[in-house]
Parts: C-alpha cells; structure tokens; sequence
C-alpha cells in the first residue's frame, strides 16, 4: 500500500464526507493505493455514523470508535499501530488542511528520503492571540528539540515513513512533540513543506488556551525523558553536588567568621545571625533531596523494564 491517511477527529461530522471526497479525488488522480483510518476521539455528534456511511460506499475507508474523548495524541497512536501504508500521512478533519499537499508530501519522503516531513503554515487564518502564542512555543521547541528547520512543530499535516511511526510512542499530549520523538528514536532527516492553511468551514476549534501551558510542561518532560530518562542520577548527582559545594562554602564562611570572634575574645556574635548559616542550611537540605532524588530514580530505572530497550535499525 502505498498511503495510509490518519485522521484524529471529534465532532466533525459535517466536514468529513467532504474531505474524504477530497481525499479520494487526489488518490485516483495519482493511482494511489491507500486506505483512510479515521480515529472517531469520542465524539457526541453523529461523526461516527458518518464514518460508517463512508465505509458502505469505499473499502478504503476504515474506523476506530473511542468510548470516551481521549485527546489527539491516543488518536494518532491507535491510528499508527494500524497503519499499513509505505507513507503515512496525519491530517486534521476540519478541512484546514489540504489533501492536494499529499502527493508532493509522499514524493518528499520516497524519492528524497526524508524520514518526516512536517507542514508550516506559514500563512494563517487564525486570531493573533493563536498566533502568537503558536510563535513563541515553536521558538522554544526548536531551541529544545535542537530541530533548528522546522518553524510549525503542531501542524496536523505530517508525512512519515512507515518505520517512523512504528517506532514512536505518542502519548498524553506529544503529538506537539512527534518530530522530536522521532529524532530520540534515531530519526534524524526532518524537512518540512509550506502548505496552505484554509479558513475553518464547519464548527469552532476543540483546543482551547490551556494547550500552551501544557505544551510546555510536555516539552520540559520530553527534554528531561530523553537527555537524563535512564540516567536520572547524572542530574540529580551533578546538581546536587552543586548545591552541597555552595552549602559547604557557606559553612566555611559562617564557621570562620564565629572562630575570628572567639580568637578575638568576642563571644556575642550567633551563627544564626549570619545570613550564611541559612543558605548553608537550605544548600545542603537541597543537595540532599536531589541525592536522594537521584538515588531512587537510578533504582526505578533499573527495575523498569525498558532500562535496555534500544532501536535497532538492522540487524545480519
């Protein structure tokens, strides 16, 4: 198979028999041997139903019906685990992003062998106070990830290998995150494509402003996983030791200052008066912690059981 085409949605139902059409029209133009994998995230419109009328009129569409709404990222890992394509495209289904992107997408991957190609939406139809907020977390993305090209690391629209997607984990809120999951797993030729954003036609957006504070929080746990993930103690140890050497050079201060006094016959002066005395105690009950931080990371990571899981690219 050629293409596998996942779309993540919840409560689209208006838009999905116009955007399958789409897809379907670029599909034959190109001879493409393909199959759609719509992932229905809970949905409490008729979505669903539409799928199943989709599927009475197409044998490449295919569906998977969530119980309850578990976000975009559970989506796309189900409708990986599925896909079955040479490449593997992810779209959003409120029509925003356009199918006629798809074949130079698929070219981009096969003949100039990318591993991922992700989209930039360079023009867009969405309010300032989107926009803004999107340039700034792309700006920390990049500075993170080290993934210094792409300038829209949350665009829907992706192209991927088919052994990228096997080879990832999408969970909690990472779909933000998949080109820097793909380069922890050792994909490392990232491109991207300009590719049209269109005006919502249906419905209002599902993500509201509390997307870019956990964007964050997920950057911060995904730069921490993949740097210190089965080494925890080589953080906590170093800035432990950090902590402890302030500590201790405080101690010395406060100690040294008590012996002048005592040498000068001077007894009246406290330790506790001496602001020292306070940050060598907090140094040291900080560099504790982190010690203690480190020690029972090093012994989660021992008993977990991917402490040697590693990617192998091939094998003779």
């Amino acid at each position: 198979m050629d293409i596998s085409v996942v779309i993540p949605l919840y409560n689209e139902a208006e838009s999905l028999p116009e955007l399958f059409a789409w897809i379907e029209r670029v599909m034959k133009e190109h001879n493409f041997s393909y199959e759609v994998i719509f992932i229905n995230d809970g949905s409490t419109d008729n979505s669903w139903e539409v799928i199943e009328e989709l599927k009475k009129k197409s044998s490449c569409v295919k569906g998977v019906k969530f119980r309850r709404n578990y976000g975009k990222s559970p989506g796309l890992n189900c409708g990986f685990q599925r896909a079955q394509g040479d490449v593997v495209i992810t779209m959003d289904a409120d029509l925003q992003d356009s199918p006629d992107e798809i074949p130079e997408l698929y070219r981009m991957i096969k003949e100039e062998g990318y591993d991922l190609v992700s989209g930039w939406k360079k023009k867009r139809y969405d309010p300032l106070s989107k926009t803004i907020p999107t340039k700034l977390f792309n700006a920390t993305a990049r500075k993170f990830s080290g993934i210094r090209n792409l300038h829209d690391f949350n665009c829907g629209l992706k192209a991927y290998k088919n052994i990228v997607i096997k080879n990832i984990e999408v969970y909690n809120d990472m779909h933000r995150y998949i080109p820097y999951l793909a380069k922890i797993a050792g994909f490392s030729k990232i491109g991207e494509k300009v590719v049209k954003h269109q005006a919502r036609k249906y419905g209002t957006t599902k993500f509201g402003l509390n997307r870019f504070v956990n964007g964050y929080l997920d950057l911060i746990t995904l730069w921490f996983t993949s740097k210190f993930g089965k080494k925890p103690m080589h953080f906590f140890g170093l800035w432990g030791s950090v902590m402890f050497f302030i500590g201790f050079v405080a101690l010395v201060i406060v100690l040294s200052a008590k012996l002048i006094s005592i040498f000068n016959g001077d007894l009246r002066p406290l330790v506790t008066n001496s602001p020292y005395f306070y940050i060598s105690l907090t140094a040291m009950i900080l560099g504790t912690q982190m010690f203690l931080a480190g020690f029972i990371g090093e012994l989660i990571s021992r008993d977990s059981p991917n402490r040697n899981k590693y990617k192998i690219e091939t094998e003779i």
